[in-house]
């Protein structure tokens, strides 16, 4: 792979010279700025071999490298080495970012190139400025990798479904009036829309051309007088055509969305538009007209769709009662087995499997990781048919998966103990529970953010001089991407700079987790409910409910690393753990499962 890469790599460099370019980026993004990626946008992979799902790279004539962040540090060293890529880990010390790298190694009078479909509009701002001080150019129009890939895939373009009221909650129309209200509040003409998880939810439709990801490529364009989506019409049935037509919404064609304005008619183009500069793309603000007046904020969508509505909780609350069975009954049979029969793949296939019996499940929301010894190590391993390690009767296997279902979407992680334990290890793995655990009983008032209760997390594995290089907690999309913000659980503040308040009806990841290189992985996740709690003299609290309903290894925990209150917040998780799935179980089964939610 290292010789391919390096081909690739001189095959770019040599088109960079003709073209006048000493900087060339490529970027894991599709034309949506999506987290996840259909196979057509795999340029990073394709041009390094580095297989996560968020990366940058740049190519100069001398210098090739890639940015990842703590995620992906051990797995792209292993992916990289031997290549002519190196890699830059993000955050770390001493370690230039990306711009810091290109403002370097840009030389003078040069141009700096990248698909202007892929780049972002802030991005494209940053890069501008670099070029201009080098009195050089930004160069847009190609994407030089699409020369060298001549084996690409197609773009996907499959069939889309409509999430009906009954596991939407609010119908199609009345989004759109809400939508088109806050445009108006911010007195604007237009909206652009180019996220594809918020297009999908704004027009209760989905699709699945991203893997575990129910999404359609489309672009959406909003006015008091029209709205438009842009995406293959084929794949939409005439019934559902209908309907989006008496929603007063055009069907058009997917890439004629780049002749925005012919498309809307003169006597009607909007002059005051709204995007979303993180978002949307270079190519996209250049298809409005030139005196185009743009009005730059976060895509509204976000923290709407955000908060769950009562139909949402209630229906996730029955998708994690299915998952937790289907997850549940994988832990009881791993238990019984001869570990050292089994792969990684077996594993996951074995869960699989689980979550396919359950009503109304879709698809996972994401490829499970099910990872042994120090596989767990890389937070975003993934074992192949390929490439998979099989397990032995000692130490852990990391499991960390989820579901779609009609109902919504879940993502769970259980650290399960397959042989015998180190005492380091159950000092490791109690550390996470307790972390766990701390972020699950938190009280909190009205208007603090994820950055606010981080530290309750962290603070036992600090305590000890650990940490885990990755945020505690993410968001999670309603049959959507199982990544959403913008709640989240962090403490560094990001690059954007904002920090939002966590509200009722959010839903967020409580995952804290160790990671030893070489050695092995734990993590502990279960998603958390954001509710209203007592309110006082003080203010407004909150509170989480916990929503998740599996068994947490209870075998290699030291209760006397746990304080009181740890204690008791355990035993009343897995009390409701009990309660919500017992049901499901008989037999040898639900004697196990009793043990397993013993109080300790």
């Amino acid at each position: 792979m290292s010789n391919m890469v390096t081909e690739r790599v001189n095959k770019l460099r040599k088109m960079m010279s003709d073209r006048n370019m000493s900087v060339y980026m490529i970027t894991m993004a599709d034309f949506h700025h999506s987290e996840y990626v259909g196979d057509y946008f795999m340029e990073v992979r394709f041009m390094s071999g580095f297989s996560g799902t968020n990366a940058t790279v740049v190519v100069t004539p001398d210098k090739a490298g890639l940015w990842t962040d703590g995620r992906y540090f051990i797995q792209a060293k292993r992916e990289l080495d031997g290549s002519c890529v190196e890699l830059y880990p993000m955050g770390e010390g001493g370690v230039p970012s990306v711009l810091d790298f290109i403002r370097e190694e840009m030389k003078d009078g040069t141009g700096i190139g990248f698909d202007g479909r892929c780049i972002t509009v802030k991005e494209s701002e940053d890069l501008s400025e670099i070029a201009n001080d080098k009195n050089g150019s930004l160069m847009v129009s190609e994407d030089l990798v699409d020369t060298i890939w001549t084996d690409r895939p197609e773009l996907s373009s499959k069939k889309v479904w409509e999430l009906e009221d009954d596991f939407s909650g609010e119908t199609r129309a009345k989004k759109l009036s809400w939508l088109r209200l806050t445009i108006k509040e911010q007195e604007q003409e237009g909206y652009l829309l180019n996220d594809l998880c918020s297009i999908a939810w704004l027009l209760n439709l989905r699709g699945d051309d991203i893997e575990s990801v129910p999404v359609f490529l489309s672009y959406f364009y909003i006015s008091k007088s029209q709205a438009i989506l842009f995406t293959d019409p084929d794949i939409i049935s005439n019934k559902l055509m209908e309907s989006l037509y008496s929603d007063g919404i055009r069907v058009l064609p997917y890439e004629s969305v780049f002749e925005l304005t012919g498309n809307i008619p003169d006597e009607v183009i909007e002059k005051k538009i709204w995007i979303d500069p993180e978002c949307v793309t270079l190519a996209l603000k250049n298809a409005f007209p030139k005196e185009t007046e743009f009005y730059y904020d976060a895509n509204p969508i976000e923290e709407r769709k955000s908060i769950k509505n009562p139909v949402e909780i209630k229906n996730t609350r029955l998708a994690h009662i299915k998952d937790g069975t289907a997850l549940t009954h994988f832990i009881y049979w791993l238990k019984n087995q001869d570990v050292s029969k089994l792969s990684e793949v077996d594993c996951s296939d074995r869960l699989l499997e689980y979550r396919k019996s359950q009503k109304n499940f879709l698809d996972v929301s994401f490829d499970t990781i099910a990872a042994y010894g120090p596989n767990a190590a890389m937070m975003h391993y993934s074992a192949t048919p390929e490439k998979y390690s099989m397990l032995e009767p000692k130490s852990f296997l990391l499991v960390d998966s989820g579901g779609h279902y009609l109902e919504g979407t879940t993502d769970v992680t259980r650290t399960i103990v397959v042989g015998s334990l180190t005492d380091e290890e159950k000092e490791d793995y109690t550390t996470v529970l307790r972390c766990h655990l701390r972020l699950m009983a938190a009280h909190f008032l009205k208007g603090c953010t994820g950055q606010n209760l981080d530290i309750l997390s962290r603070e036992p594995a600090w305590e000890r001089g650990l940490d885990y290089r990755c945020g505690t907690g993410h968001g999670v999309g309603h049959i959507s991407n199982v990544h959403e913000g913008p709640n989240s659980f962090r403490w560094r503040i990001t690059d954007k700079g904002r920090a939002w308040a966590l509200n009722p009806g959010q839903i967020t990841t409580d995952e804290p987790g160790l990671y030893i290189e070489d050695g092995y992985g734990i993590r502990i996740e279960n998603e958390l409910l954001c509710q209203e709690d007592v309110k006082t003299e003080y203010g407004q609290f909150y509170s989480f409910e916990t929503i998740t309903y599996a068994p947490i290894d209870l075998e290699p925990v030291i209760p006397e690393m746990l304080t009181q209150y740890e204690r008791a917040t355990l035993n009343a998780y897995h009390k409701m753990v009990f309660e919500k799935i017992s049901p499901d179980f008989t037999g040898k089964e639900l004697e196990w499962l009793r043990a397993a939610t013993r109080e300790i």
